[in-house]
């Protein structure tokens, strides 16, 4: 059995495999699903609220790159919010363009688009768990 069937088989309705993200420092791999529906014009407080209410979290940047790989039939061609504050501008947090796939950053108050994603960790031995919650510090 492929190591993809289990995840494919949590797939509701609405929701796109995007692909499998490798962990970086000692976080385990994990598999990303696109969740059903978007929202325009929020600034990135509302975009990270709306996520939650969708049952997911904003992608990250490693994230947006894949889902634009993999999954860009799915996205307006314009930009959209990232979960992921610059380290060194505070009032600024990356998206993603996907009409050209540039990353860049804007101002938190800026007005963009938001999809929500949820991850499937991949643990050794090839089963999958769902991953946690994130912590507060993560979507601060």
């Amino acid at each position: 059995m492929s190591r993809l069937e289990p995840v494919r088989d949590t797939l509701r309705e609405g929701e796109y495999y995007a692909g499998l993200i490798l962990g970086k420092d000692g976080a385990p791999d994990h598999h990303l699903i696109l969740l059903p529906g978007e929202i325009d014009d929020v600034t990135w407080a509302a975009a990270r609220d709306w996520a939650v209410r969708a049952g997911g979290e904003l992608p990250n940047r490693r994230e947006l790159a894949l889902l634009f790989a993999n999954q860009k039939e799915h996205f307006q061609r314009v930009w959209y919010w990232s979960r992921e504050p610059s380290e060194t501008r505070s009032q600024l947090v990356w998206g993603e363009n996907f009409s050209s796939g540039i990353q860049t950053m804007y101002g938190r108050q800026f007005h963009g688009r938001a999809r929500a994603v949820r991850r499937v960790i991949q643990e050794d031995g090839g089963s999958s768990a769902a991953a946690p919650e994130p912590d507060a510090a993560s979507a601060a």
